[in-house]
């Protein structure tokens, strides 16, 4: 395993070598807006007959109106079973004849889609999706199929535990919020949930105002800017939805555990995070990248899974939303010692806020983060997705270019710094469902 993660590492700095000369090249971002005032941006790549759009809008899940939770999702769902004449199954023809893969999907806070089409049927690309997005059907079978998908997911997820501990955190730590609704809904509201209700939605989140776009491939920047117009010109531009409220992020610790009669417990442990825009946002990469980001090369993954052999994997992450942020730390381990894997993620949380990290571990987390981010960028769909990333984080084209440079500049006492600002016992929730031998909820207030 060792050998495999410096073979990475190997790698990685390879790519992050090239990248600033062929990367200039390759990842040219250029910024355009369209007559209509429509703003995007662009990588033109000749190398494939392919262009891939990305796209979102603000307003998500989070911002489901009372008693309609899910109806953005559902909404999502939906866009591509029919518009303007065609109803699903003419769309879905159109969709295979001229080889366009087109689709939708909610967050807590934006409404996104996807646009992938071969050069020559562009003009058909576009076309379908300027009809998904102005002229939805919502043919009442296809609403009740997809209600009914939707519910029977919402039941399957019960039966989940990842799911049910997933959902179970959200809720704890957000209760009161909007971000505590399950993004599926409730089966109560999605029953009521109507073509009409569904067609609102569409009038409330579908704006120019809230759009961001991104473009990459076989298309020049005339060429964009016409499809562009055309296809999102029509689409009013009008108040957004308001934004979530701010957080309060908890102040003590908790634990809850949900019984399940299942063999090993899933445990999710969570803290406050960091917004993407805090200086202290490199560092804190860095950190979750040796706490338990980089995989088997990871402190929680050495001290849970290879010296103890408590569970088969554990692993951290940084969650970023408009208006919250978090870090997860997540395993699963036998019901009877998964006391034992929680206490030993404690004491590393504890050991890293106490001792910072080393030299060593310092470099090889630099250099994999460095080198990371060019090597999944192996098409253009992943490379529109990136960009579409980095406007809604309100980044700058050039950060690309610039993100070694932040990443290389992260020092020791740095780390140390935001270890010492997050890793904090007072602040962290536990979620654990299963049937856990010395882990018990704490009583409600």
């Amino acid at each position: 395993m060792r050998h495999l993660h410096r073979s990475a590492l190997a790698v990685a700095a390879v790519v992050l070598a090239w990248l600033p000369s062929a990367g200039a090249g390759a990842v040219d971002i250029r910024q355009v807006t369209t007559p209509l005032g429509i703003k995007a941006w662009l990588v033109e790549d000749k190398s494939a007959p392919v262009v891939a759009l990305s796209f979102s809008f603000a307003g998500g899940t989070a911002s489901d109106p009372a008693g309609q939770s899910g109806i953005t999702s559902l909404m999502a769902t939906l866009l591509t079973d029919g518009a303007g004449p065609l109803d699903a199954q003419a769309f879905r023809l159109r969709q295979e004849e001229a080889a366009v893969s087109l689709g939708f999907g909610a967050s807590l806070d934006r409404l996104s889609g996807t646009l992938r089409v071969l050069s020559a049927n562009r003009d058909e690309g576009f076309e379908l999706l300027r009809l998904a997005l102005t002229a939805p059907r919502f043919d009442a079978d296809m609403v009740g199929q997809r209600r009914a998908q939707a519910v029977a997911r919402i039941n399957q997820a019960d039966q989940r535990p990842q799911s049910v501990a997933g959902r179970t955190l959200m809720a704890t730590l957000f209760a009161g919020h909007p971000y505590a609704a399950d993004p599926e809904g409730s089966r109560e509201d999605l029953k009521e949930l109507t073509p009409a209700l569904l067609r609102q939605r569409v009038t409330a989140l579908l704006l120019r105002d809230g759009l961001i776009v991104s473009a990459v491939g076989d298309i020049g920047e005339a060429e964009l800017v016409r499809q562009l117009d055309r296809t999102f010109g029509s689409l009013a531009a009008g108040p957004l939805p308001p934004l979530p409220p701010e957080w309060k992020p908890p102040t003590k610790p908790r634990t809850v555990v949900v019984e399940r009669p299942v063999p090993q417990s899933v445990v999710l442990m969570a803290l406050p995070g960091i917004a993407r825009d805090d200086p202290d946002w490199y560092a804190a990469m860095v950190m979750n990248h040796v706490l338990g980001g980089g995989g088997q090369q990871s402190r929680l993954f050495n001290e849970v899974r290879e010296k103890r052999g408590l569970a088969y994997g554990v692993s951290s992450g940084l969650r970023t939303y408009r208006r919250a942020a978090l870090l997860v730390v997540s395993t699963a381990s036998a019901n009877e010692r998964v006391a034992e894997a929680i206490r030993i993620v404690r004491a590393e949380l504890a050991r890293l806020r106490s001792d910072g990290i080393t030299e060593q571990e310092l470099t090889d987390a630099k250099t994999f983060l460095s080198g990371a981010l060019a090597l999944s960028l192996d098409s253009s769909g992943s490379i529109a997705s990136l960009m579409q990333s980095l406007q809604i984080d309100g980044l700058s084209p050039d950060h690309l270019t610039r993100r070694a440079a932040l990443i290389g500049a992260v020092k020791l006492e740095d780390v140390r710094r935001i270890a010492r600002r997050l890793l904090r016992d007072e602040a962290m929730t536990t979620v654990v469902v299963g049937k856990p031998v010395g882990v018990v909820s704490d009583p409600k207030e």
